[in-house]
């Protein structure tokens, strides 16, 4: 029996593809591409998955795994959308604030400020509220200052990020607060 050897074989970018032995792989069964490695680095290529083996000017070694940056705007941009749909309230009231909802409280709002006298039964998150003309701009105004408040916090760690001073704790910091304090009793 002759001594066993060991070879590897790379893409053209110099990425390991193969291993091979003349034990396991004989005649025929290696690559005429592959390069003869030493016994020793043929099982550290095996046992250490934690890089890539890359063939680099005549020699096998491992580099780190690349990660991918984050795609920080589409980050801020999803957790802005989530904010801006969690709701706030208006008084004791929980108001949802997703888009469908919104342009309901738009056209309620409306309504609103043609007939001072409208009223309606306005369904929130604590279940249906007949409420006037009043309420209904106090729901509105506080909707849209609640949506315009999540997209300028947006817009700062926007800024953030574009002036290298964004971290990632920012992304939970900030936000505008989407639900009423619990009602305070007074004594009697």
């Amino acid at each position: 029996l002759g001594v066993m050897m060991y070879y590897a074989t790379f893409n053209t970018a110099g990425i390991l593809t193969g291993r091979y032995n003349t034990d396991t792989h004989a005649a025929g069964g290696i690559p005429t591409n592959a390069i003869e490695i030493p016994q020793a680095l043929y099982f550290q290529t095996i046992r250490e998955n934690d890089g890539v083996w890359t063939l680099v000017k005549g020699s096998v070694v491992k580099r780190p795994i690349e990660t991918a940056a984050p795609d920080l705007p589409a980050l801020i941009a999803t957790e802005r959308y989530r904010r801006e749909a969690s709701g706030v309230g208006v008084g004791a009231l929980l108001i949802e604030t997703t888009r469908d909802s919104q342009a309901l409280i738009a056209s309620t709002g409306l309504s609103a400020i043609l007939d001072s006298n409208y009223r309606c039964n306005f369904k929130t998150a604590n279940g249906f509220v007949e409420i006037g003309s009043v309420e209904i701009i106090e729901i509105a105004q506080a909707v849209r200052s609640h949506v315009q408040a999540c997209f300028d916090r947006e817009l700062m760690l926007l800024k953030a990020v574009e002036g290298g001073t964004y971290r990632d704790e920012m992304l939970t910091e900030g936000w505008p607060q989407t639900r009423p304090e619990p009602a305070q009793t007074l004594p009697q």
